[in-house]
């Protein structure tokens, strides 16, 4: 995935923990997330009460009380550290599966971890008749890591080749999808207009209670799965040559699987399946930095895509707002094609 730059800059910093950090990655990095920064300030002040910035610095730091106050930190706040936490997730995610596949197909939305998390929600919702949000998002998790293991015993053979992850990914895949729309179509029309609404994936009626404690799950993970970036690297060059370097590979593979699909899972589970992120923001993240060396630049770019589009989809429709898997879906649709088509030239 990655190219190798001899004349690249790099930061050695010396210590308890010593690292090495590539100078482009970490501009790109902080160019981002200053983009994020400014987007999520925005995303506060602008909306059926417009705030100014004092006003929102006021009610972050206690200030201002009232309605301001319950607008910023209870409505406007909880969706948008939702939208940076678990677009930046989304992100990490597709990044470890684009490395062990070492496929730029490799995503959680290909591979079928996602329409699992969708199977295991519509179960609860449309076979246990349960619309409660903890069992809700309790099934979505059970479906994504069923879907993961069942996946992962198909495509295992003396190890998970790449290649025949997605393979096996793209084909259950199309079955939870022919699942899923057994169930919506046996189903009341109430419920099922319900179970499809929140299967669009959607940021709406975010509040702290429900997604709290997601965002410190998925917080957890990220930093796992940066504590995994140099065997994720090594694993990239191969399985003997990242044996010869002392990498665990089949140990290591795994516990990213499990890193990647629980975060996929977390996130599903509170926000629906939000289709694209995990597919497109490493890819633009590499061509920014010109390296797949560091996570950070993915999750970075993850979580713009994912606030951006949320900003944007609440205020595209004048007196609609409208759910952000709709903007995700479309726009990750049109770069889906650019991408296979990119393929098929470079294999021609």
């Amino acid at each position: 995935m990655g190219r190798i730059d001899f004349g690249r800059k790099y930061l050695q910093l010396k210590g308890p923990v010593k690292l090495r950090l590539d100078v482009r990655s970490m501009v790109v990095t902080a160019i981002v997330l200053a983009a994020v920064l400014a987007i999520a300030l925005f995303a506060l002040m602008v909306g059926t009460l417009k705030l100014s910035a004092p006003e929102v610095f006021s009610a972050l730091f206690g200030e201002l009380t009232g309605i301001k106050r319950t607008v910023v930190m209870e409505w406007r706040l909880p969706r948008i550290l939702a939208a940076i936490v678990f677009g930046a997730g989304l992100a990490i995610s597709g990044s470890i599966f684009q490395s062990i596949t070492r496929n730029p197909l490799g995503s959680p939305d290909i591979l079928g971890f996602t329409s699992g998390s969708y199977t295991g929600a519509l179960i609860v919702m449309l076979v246990f008749k349960s619309m409660s949000f903890s069992t809700i998002a309790m099934g979505a998790l059970i479906g994504g890591f069923a879907t993961a293991l069942v996946i992962y015993l198909f495509a295992f053979r003396q190890g998970t080749q790449g290649f025949r992850l997605i393979i096996v990914g793209i084909a259950i895949s199309t079955i939870l999808g022919s699942v899923n729309s057994m169930l919506l179509l046996q189903s009341q029309s109430e419920v099922a207009l319900t179970a499809g609404a929140w299967g669009v994936g959607s940021l709406n009626g975010i509040t702290w209670e429900h997604t709290l404690p997601a965002i410190l799950a998925v917080c957890v993970l990220i930093i796992f799965a940066m504590g995994m970036n140099r065997p994720l690297r090594e694993m990239e060059l191969g399985r003997d040559v990242a044996k010869s370097h002392g990498v665990r590979f089949e140990g290591s593979q795994l516990l990213l699987l499990v890193i990647a699909v629980a975060i996929t899972a977390s996130a599903t589970a509170i926000m629906g399946p939000i289709t694209f992120v995990a597919l497109a923001a490493p890819q633009i993240a590499i061509r920014f930095t010109k390296t797949s060396e560091s996570l950070a630049p993915s999750a970075a770019v993850g979580a713009f895509i994912l606030l951006s589009a949320d900003v944007l989809a609440q205020r595209m429709i004048p007196g609609m707002i409208l759910p952000v898997g709709v903007l995700t879906l479309s726009v990750g649709g049109l770069y889906l094609v650019w991408l296979l088509f990119r393929q098929a030239r470079s294999t021609a």
